[in-house]
């Protein structure tokens, strides 16, 4: 892989290392303000990404009367695939309220981290996907279009370094430990991208499946996660505007220099 797909490939892990390095400097959460705003800009940008950069990818590569068959089937797949990781473990932002403060148990931390960790495979495939077809020459799919998207799932992961950093800090852990925990909670996402273009080459025939699927696990953490956060509590229109400042900056990115 060039540097620049090594960039793509490491850009979420980067967001999670910086979020979780907060606990270094930071007490308290962050302000209700500012993490509207940044799940509203991550959001749209992960809408646009999964539209522009894997559903019409997927569509054009589709063949014959039913040329939308791959796109519709692996989108559902994504979408079931994060429904049944929701089902099985805690979800992550009720986990996330029920880690704060200093009644935390190690045991719902430990919860959290692989809350985290299993979310973050998805969206790592996402990214190894698009990763893979832009090396392969896909004239569908951009280099600034994979980016973008990893761009915008890194500032979603910003918030969730966090999450699992700052809890353990109050249960009485160490800086350094609690830096070191939020740090692996995103190591799955580059090792999910990684394992993704590795094995394309192989998965050829079933990329339109792979990039549809990818867009419904994209779609779903949007709708459940990151759009709840932008509407929580008074002055949501923050999160609006700024959904709607990530949206049209993808869109520019990926059709207009891509």
């Amino acid at each position: 892989m060039n540097l620049q797909a090594w960039i793509a490939v490491l850009l979420p892990l980067a967001g999670t290392t910086l979020g979780a390095g907060c606990v270094i400097f930071m007490r308290q959460s962050f302000h209700k303000t500012l993490e509207r705003a940044m799940s509203g800009f991550a959001a749209g940008v992960m809408v646009a990404a999964s539209v522009w950069s894997l559903l019409i990818p997927s569509l054009q590569q589709g063949e014959g009367k039913f040329s939308f068959l791959p796109a519709f089937l692996g989108f559902w797949l994504g979408i079931l695939f994060l429904l049944l990781l929701d089902r099985s473990i805690p979800h992550l932002h009720r986990l996330g309220q029920e880690t704060e403060g200093p009644k935390c148990s190690m045991s719902r931390t430990a919860m959290l981290i692989l809350a985290v960790a299993l979310h973050n495979f998805p969206e790592g495939m996402a990214v190894g996907v698009v990763v893979a077809g832009w090396l392969s020459g896909d004239a569908q799919i951009s280099r600034m279009g994979a980016l973008a998207m990893s761009l915008g799932i890194a500032i979603q992961n910003f918030p969730e370094g966090a999450i699992v950093s700052m809890p353990l800090r109050a249960e009485g852990a160490s800086k350094k430990k609690g830096f070191l925990y939020g740090v692996l909670s995103g190591v799955v996402e580059p090792l999910g991208a990684i394992f993704t273009i590795l094995a394309a080459r192989w998965m050829t025939p079933i990329l339109p499946y792979l990039l549809s699927f990818a867009a419904g696990a994209m779609i779903y953490v949007v709708v459940e996660d990151l759009i709840p956060e932008t509407s929580d509590g008074k002055h949501s229109n923050i999160g609006t505007i700024l959904f709607a400042v990530g949206f049209s900056l993808m869109m520019v990115l990926d059709v207009a220099l891509g």
